[in-house]
């Protein structure tokens, strides 16, 4: 990943430079493809007022750039504030990436002679949910039995019986 360190009416030293490179450096803990950053560093007086502005300009693989502007009156300041922001927008697109991404195995199927075939499935949701639930849910499909995470996080199967009663497990 490419660093650029760029001070405007303001002079980059040592310390504010290795200061942002260990901010950048806490960036790729989300694990995304950051191509570059840029980060502006600027000094700016207003009514007499003395203060400091940090924009950080990230560059993601297969996403639009991420721009991340902070005032304050205090340089450090500026550029930690900036980079929570960035960590925090880093973040959320980590988590959207991870977390809303349909998923789909590819299963092999492996075929052993004088064997049934067997095709493992998925289930449609590994979230816990109660048993009265899962009771409803196979009361109104036709299926004979229903593959569940109880509360406890206990793997059950409730079935149909043959006395048109229903069996847990």
């Amino acid at each position: 990943m490419n660093l650029s360190i760029v001070g405007k009416q303001l002079e980059l030293t040592d310390a504010i430079k290795s200061h942002v490179e260990s901010g950048k450096d806490s960036l790729t803990k989300y694990n995304l493809d950051i191509i570059s950053t840029r980060c502006v560093l600027s000094a700016d007086e207003k009514n007499g007022k003395k203060g400091f502005s940090a924009e950080f300009a990230i560059n993601l693989a297969h996403k639009n750039t991420i721009v991340i502007k902070q005032k304050d009156k205090d340089l450090y300041a500026a550029i930690d504030l900036a980079i929570e922001r960035a960590k925090k927008v880093l973040r959320r697109h980590h988590d959207k990436i991870t977390n809303h991404k349909i998923k789909e195995d590819i299963v092999e199927e492996v075929a052993i002679e004088d064997v049934d075939e067997v095709i493992p499935t998925r289930l449609d949701s590994y979230k816990p949910i109660e048993i009265e639930e899962a009771l409803n849910a196979l009361k109104e499909s036709a299926m004979q039995f229903f593959v569940f995470t109880d509360m406890d996080d206990k793997m059950r199967v409730i079935y149909k019986r043959a006395d048109d009663k229903y069996g847990l497990y």
